[in-house]
């Protein structure tokens, strides 16, 4: 008798729910922002990635929909084929002299910018190298290159230092690290990296997704903030976070952009970024360079925000020097309940869980445009919560 191929996955599903791993979406009406309505509910958004305010910012509502009406909705194919426009490139150029780097290569979402990048500069002969915290996109895109590859504890440069006399055995070798670690919010030691690749004769990687836009003088990302502009590296990041649109981007030398150009499968195969995400994510370079207040204004949030969760005792802030602050919980159960409690008392702050992260947390993202009351509110509630 033939047995039902597809009756594993509602074993699956009951074993996501036992283990308090299940998760669904909830609705957001209106437009991004400090507050927003989920599922009919007012509340204030500690959960987003717009770190800036920028998804909701006039300047590129009008500039997505002028380039909707002149360029239609679509790119209608992959960028090698009819997808091209040029104000692709000039967003390209746009992130090159952000990021003061000979050229950049944008694609439809930061996640495939790492896939393509990665999968294009490994392969079978070679190692990888990653960071035990390193974001999906990076360690699947480390598996899909076929190199062998070996994660380093968190930031650990020693143990990583012994890991690179094991170069010498391959073809090429390839450091993996976010700048900004997305689930903790604390950086990468980014000139010791430089350093060990240095001395090892290795590529560099480090994804400034959470950076971009919001470290840095100019709001370069972390390799600015570091003092490392112009060092021979691969920055890879996303327009869809402080920059308040879509897609992602690789920045380096114009032979790293021009070789990706050939080799990258998931540009070349991919339609083009929307000319609306194109145009939205232009403008929003350009705020950035000419308005540093909405980056001050971040930070003033979240050093008030810190100064004032380092007064309850009860709760425990893991190191953090981004807008991600970040406090650990027993287990998940506990993570759900305290999630439940912040959107009952109108906070949307939700738990974040394993397979996510190796311990569960409730997880805080500071935005520019968020008032005082709104910090204060969330440290009132946590204090009778937590």
């Amino acid at each position: 008798m033939p047995t039902d191929p597809y009756a594993w996955l509602e074993q699956s599903l009951a074993t996501i729910h036992r283990a308090d791993w299940y998760r669904s979406v909830q609705p957001i009406n209106g437009r991004p922002g400090a507050t927003v309505v989920l599922a009919g509910q007012e509340v204030i958004n500690f959960a987003s990635n717009d770190y800036l305010g920028l998804a909701g910012d006039e300047r590129l509502i009008s500039v997505a929909t002028a380039a909707i009406a002149e360029f239609g909705t679509g790119s209608t194919g992959s960028r090698l084929l009819s997808g091209h426009r040029e104000l692709h490139r000039e967003l390209e150029e746009a992130i090159a002299s952000t990021k003061q780097t000979e050229d950049a290569l944008v694609f439809s979402s930061g996640y495939l910018a790492n896939l393509g990048a990665i999968t294009a500069l490994v392969g079978k002969r070679d190692l990888i190298l990653s960071d035990q915290y390193n974001h999906s996109s990076l360690k699947n895109g480390a598996i899909l290159s076929g190199a062998a590859v070996v994660e380093y504890p968190h930031c650990d440069m020693a143990v990583l230092k012994t890991l690179l006399k094991q170069r010498q055995n391959y073809r090429r070798c390839l450091i993996l690290t976010d700048t900004v670690f997305s689930m903790d919010g604390d950086l990468c030691p980014l000139p010791a990296l430089l350093d060990l690749a240095d001395e090892f004769s290795c590529m560099l990687l480090v994804d400034e997704a959470h950076a971009t836009g919001v470290l840095g003088k100019s709001g370069a990302g972390c390799v600015e903030h570091f003092g490392c502009t112009g060092k021979q590296l691969i920055q890879i990041g996303t327009l869809s976070k402080a920059l308040g649109s879509l897609g992602g981007y690789v920045a380096g030398s114009s032979a790293l952009i021009d070789f990706l150009r050939n080799r990258a499968p998931s540009w070349i195969y991919t339609t083009g970024l929307s000319p609306a995400d194109t145009a939205a994510a232009l403008a929003a370079i350009k705020i950035v360079q000419q308005e540093p207040q909405h980056r001050t204004q971040l930070w003033r949030n979240i050093h008030y925000l810190k100064t004032l969760l380092q007064q309850l005792p009860n709760l425990k802030l893991l190191p953090s020097e981004s807008p991600i602050l970040c406090f650990q919980l027993p287990n998940a159960t506990d993570a759900l309940k305290a999630g439940k409690q912040l959107r009952d008392a109108g906070i949307f702050a939700p738990a974040i869980r394993p397979p996510t992260v190796p311990t569960s947390r409730i997880r805080i993202s500071v935005m520019a445009t968020h008032e005082i009351t709104h910090i204060e509110k969330l440290v009132a509630v946590l204090k009778d919560i937590i």
